[in-house]
């Protein structure tokens, strides 16, 4: 594609990546990276001057304004201007921000949609069947993602990704002028009321969590100690394991839609991205193993200090065990294997008479067709919990034995 004078490319990128096909590039524009990919009929820049550096950007995307660093955005996804979207992000098909919505380490599944002024950053949100039934977060969110111990495993699961490819769960709404304190995890059909902060798991579905703000107090505190150590090793292993669920997604099921509209640079995108979590996740969980050496303030004979130092001593198997999963390519167990080829040729029967439509071809599949794939996709999240709890028996012992 011929670039205006008043676009600037990068010394690395291959103007050929650029589709000719519809897409518009207002002034000011920057784009960097030869990992750059840019689809028919997407927009950038028009609200604002957009910088893009190594991100892929499908079909009819429009990127209004801002920084896009190494994020994958699928067909129709939208950022308003004053956006800032970093590595790990994936805004898959008709996903949306308003304006200034920092985003990094975040994936939105098909859908779902932010408000403006939001800080969304280590998060997975699923939920919603179209445009008009969608999880949504308002404005003013924030994800609190960052601990006063100083470490980042605080990733949070809003749906999951088992059920949330299958785009028929009930939708989550996080109401504006709020918060969520990772690591949490959220269930479908999850109410949280406008100006309600949020800092326990809601796993039931269709529940209305509400709360004003908390009774002011002052109390001694002792930075640096973890209060709930087994909560976080398990929400930590829950979020990799989902998303090892979704690379299996993306290999076996989204790699059947390569195609005009989602070509292969987007899909070897989505693959980096993945990784890319994958890398953060596992990283910021060993460094929380780390500080845990350092996490005093209980009495020596406490279960909560054996949990700590049991974690501490065994990061290195934990780690291993991780790496190990992370690049197995099918499950142990047979019925998932079996789940697995079920919902595959449902799928290849669906792309033969809707052809390479992803969304259509996924709303055409029985309800059991669903199921299988549910199921298959479950087992990874489950064995990953499974190889790991088992290790540390401290976290099953009876108080005080």
């Amino acid at each position: 594609m011929p670039v205006p004078d008043s676009v600037e490319l990068g010394p690395e990128m291959d103007p050929e990546r650029i589709s000719g096909d519809g897409v518009t590039i207002h002034a000011g524009c920057r784009i960097f990276g030869k990992d750059t990919y840019i689809g028919p009929g997407a927009e950038l820049g028009l609200e604002a001057p957009a910088t893009i550096d190594n991100c892929q950007v499908g079909r009819n995307v429009h990127l209004k304004g801002g920084f896009f660093s190494q994020a994958v955005f699928l067909e129709g996804a939208s950022c308003g201007s004053c956006a800032h979207v970093r590595s790990g992000t994936i805004l898959e098909e008709g996903a949306r921000i308003a304006h200034s919505v920092g985003l990094k380490q975040t994936i939105l599944f098909p859908y779902v949609t932010l408000g403006s002024l939001i800080n969304f950053c280590d998060c997975l949100m699923a939920g919603g069947t179209d445009k008009k039934n969608h999880s949504e977060v308002g404005s003013s969110y924030i994800h609190f993602n960052y601990t006063p111990q100083q470490d980042k495993a605080t990733a949070s699961l809003m749906g999951d990704v088992p059920g949330g490819v299958m785009l028929d769960r009930p939708p989550i709404f996080l109401g504006g002028q709020g918060g969520l304190v990772g690591p949490c995890r959220l269930g479908y059909g999850v109410t949280i009321a406008a100006g309600t902060i949020n800092r326990k798991d809601e796993l039931r579905s269709n529940r209305l969590i509400f709360g004003g703000g908390q009774k002011g107090g002052n109390m001694a505190y002792t930075p640096g100690v973890y209060r709930n150590v087994k909560r976080i090793l398990t929400n930590n292993l829950i979020y990799i394991g989902n998303l090892m669920a979704l690379g299996k997604w993306y290999r076996d099921v989204r790699s059947q839609f390569i195609s005009g509209v989602y070509p292969q640079p987007l899909h070897d995108g989505l693959s980096a991205r993945l990784n890319q979590a994958l890398d953060e996740r596992i990283k910021r969980l060993g460094a929380f193993f780390e500080n845990l050496s350092e996490s005093g303030g209980t009495n020596d004979k406490s279960v909560l200090t054996r949990q700590k130092k049991a974690l501490y001593e065994r990061r290195s198997e934990i780690h291993d065990i991780l790496e190990h999963h992370r690049f197995l390519e099918d499950s142990d167990s047979s019925e998932a294997n079996f789940s697995r080829e079920r919902l595959l040729e449902a799928v290849r029967r669906g792309i033969a008479e809707f052809g390479s439509d992803y969304l259509r071809v996924l709303k055409s599949l029985s309800t059991h067709d669903k199921a299988e794939g549910t199921k298959w996709l479950q087992t990874t999240v489950d064995d990953l919990a499974s190889a790991v709890m088992p290790i540390i028996p401290e976290f099953t012992r009876e108080k005080g034995k």
